[in-house]
Formats: C-alpha cells, structure tokens, sequence
C-alpha cells in the first residue's frame, strides 16, 4: 500500500507551487489570455521554484531524483492557477526528461547541466501532429536511415516556443516505432512557421507548426543513441501529466463556482442552497476526486515500475479529458450569464478543458 499524505518534502514544494499558482499565475492569467503573452519574468519565477532541477540527479546539474508522484502533484498546484503558465514554465521538461529516462550517457551530461544550471531557456518537443486521428503510436512525420544518421520529414503541430527553441526533440515514427531525435535550431529543412497557432485556449503560450524537409540528424541524436529507446514510458508520462494539469485546471473552475454559488442569491436565498446547483457541485466534486486518484495511481505504478503503468496513465488521460470538459462546463451554467463573459476566469478555463483531448505532448512528468 502507498500512503496519501505527501512527504515533508513534498508539501514544502506544494506550498511553494500552490503560492506561486494563485498570487502570480492566477493574477496574471486574463491579462496574458487577452495580450496573448506571458511576461518573461512571471516563467522565470515558475522556473526558480526547482520543478525539474529538483528531478535531475546530481551528477547531470540538478540537486535530486525523478519521482512522477511529486511531479503530478506540482503540476496539479501549478494549473490551478494558469493552464498556460504552468506549460510555459515547464517547457523545458519536454525536452530534459525524456533524455533522463531514455538518453544514452554521453545524451545527459551534453544536455541536461546546460539546461538546469542557467536560467529558463526554450528547449522544447515537438510530439503532436496536425491530423484528426492523431496517435502517437502512430505517427506521420518518418524517420528513415541515412548513412550513419537518419532523415526526418513531416509535420508537427503546438510545438512551445518552437521560434526561439535552442534545441527541439522531434518525434518520428522509425522501422515502425515511435522514437526522439534531438534536432538542433540550426538544422537544415527544419522550418518554423512565422505566425503562431490560433486555437480556442492557450493564446498566452506561444504554440507553433513546425515542418521537416529532409532534416538530417547523426544517429548520436536518437534519443538513446543507435539503440533507440522505450517510448512507452515517455508517452505514459506525458499522459499522466496532461491528466495532472487537467484535475488543477477542473478544480480552479469548481473552486470558483462553488465560492460563487454560495455568494449568490436568487429570489430570497443563495443558489448553491438549489437542489440543482447542489447536485451539479456535488457530480463535479466526486469527478475530479476519481480522476486525481487514477492519476496518483498512474504516476505511483510509474514511480514503482508496475507492468500495468502504461495502460493506468492512458486511462488517466482519457478519464482527465472528458472530465475537465464537464467540470468546467458545468462551472460556466453554475455562474449563469456571469460565466459567459471574460471578466470571470469559467470560460477561458472551460476554453481549457476543451483542448485536454489533444494536449498530450505539451506536459511530462
């Protein structure tokens, strides 16, 4: 059996996140929302906090070990007070931790002191691609063998900070697998959209389309250098991830509904007091209950090496997705007219929910 109650470590780091997400994120949200940009020293402040310093072992730069449990319970904290800020400050991880669990050695002492040691810098991955069935099992953009390298072409789609990005790891599907490869801001036919995505959310977090047209990379650059790697266990952390922002996200909007309804009055008595709106709290409340335990579960099996992770994160990804759409949503009817308008955060975070269905790949633990 594992315990619920986090560690003395642990809680200091929720304390610590839990502070930053609702006096700075939560602050700044509607306006970076609105000026569709996070102020550079708001990510810094995020990125001081340790999040993936404090998962990167000594010996590569950082000052401790990778625990999924620790990170999903960051995660949660940090997306309770900004979606968008909490994928910003944590950009950097998508392309560090798939190199600490699967890079080869000369992979992490190349990379990951350069990335925890300095200040936040745009590393980033490009995993998603721009097609209704997307599967990341089962991607479009190939990698094929070249000499003693290999050749990327395809196209990526919501890749952070792409324009600015030092380095992105590209995913590729090589022999029939899906597999990383390391590609360099400079590399050749690696061409970034000038214009940023448009979506429905996320217009503070600055989201690209990035094409690869016959983009060579050394087989040094495979994630996990000429052997490749296991990307099931990369995948299964995004997943659980993407669940973990998705219960902070559900939870800021239930949170406000709930304090909103209880303010509230209609015809002589407050309106969480309605059967109606007492039932819908109580569904909402009970949903993300479930899904934060399946995701806890998930990110422990990860932690523990249990043969049943994998399938235990996706369905903590799936389950996190339609509940997010339904706590939100109910979030924006239990506000009423309020909910509709921008000057209440309900709509930009049911705006949110909405994208959990395609997210995976923009958080990892």
């Amino acid at each position: 059996m594992y315990s619920f109650d986090p560690t003395e470590e642990q809680q200091m780091l929720i304390d610590a996140v839990k502070k930053y997400a609702v006096n700075d994120l939560r602050a700044a949200a509607h306006e970076a929302e609105e000026n569709n940009e996070l102020p550079k020293k708001l990510i810094n402040k995020g990125w001081e906090l340790g999040l993936l310093q404090a998962s990167i072992p000594e010996a590569y730069g950082g000052f401790g070990e990778r625990n999924a449990v620790t990170g999903v319970l960051a995660l949660e904290e940090m997306a309770f007070g900004d979606l968008a800020g909490t994928l910003a400050v944590t950009t950097p991880s998508l392309f560090a931790t798939p190199i600490l669990l699967a890079g080869s050695e000369e992979q992490k002492q190349t990379y990951l002191p350069k990335i925890v040691e300095g200040e936040w810098r745009p590393y980033t991955a490009a995993l998603i691609e721009y097609t209704f069935d997307f599967d990341p099992n089962e991607l479009k953009t190939s990698a094929t063998h070249h000499g003693d390298g290999y050749v990327l072409n395809g196209e990526k789609a919501f890749v952070p900070f792409a324009k600015d990005a030092e380095s992105l790891l590209v995913y590729a599907k090589l022999d029939g697998q899906s597999q990383a490869f390391i590609v360099g801001k400079d590399a050749v036919g690696l061409i970034v959209n000038e214009e940023r995505e448009q979506l429905m959310s996320l217009n503070a977090l600055p989201l690209y389309r990035v094409k690869l047209d016959n983009v060579k990379v050394p087989a040094s650059n495979r994630l996990g250098g000429e052997s490749g790697h296991d990307f099931d266990l990369i995948l299964a952390s995004m997943r659980v991830a993407n669940a973990s922002v998705a219960v902070g996200v559900a939870n800021a909007a239930f949170e406000y509904s709930k304090n909103y309804a209880k303010e509230r009055e209609a015809f002589g008595m407050k309106i969480a007091q309605k059967q109606a709106i007492a039932f819908m709290l109580a569904e909402m409340r009970t949903e993300i209950e479930a899904i934060r335990l399946l995701t806890w579960e998930a990110a422990w099996k990860l932690d523990n090496g249990r043969d049943d992770a994998i399938n235990e994160a996706y369905l903590a990804s799936i389950g996190a997705a339609d509940m997010a759409m339904m706590v939100t949503d109910r979030a924006v009817q239990i506000l009423g007219g309020h909910g509709y308008i921008r000057e209440h955060p309900v709509e930009m975070w049911m705006r949110n929910g909405r994208g959990f269905a395609m997210f995976t790949g923009l958080a990892i633990v």
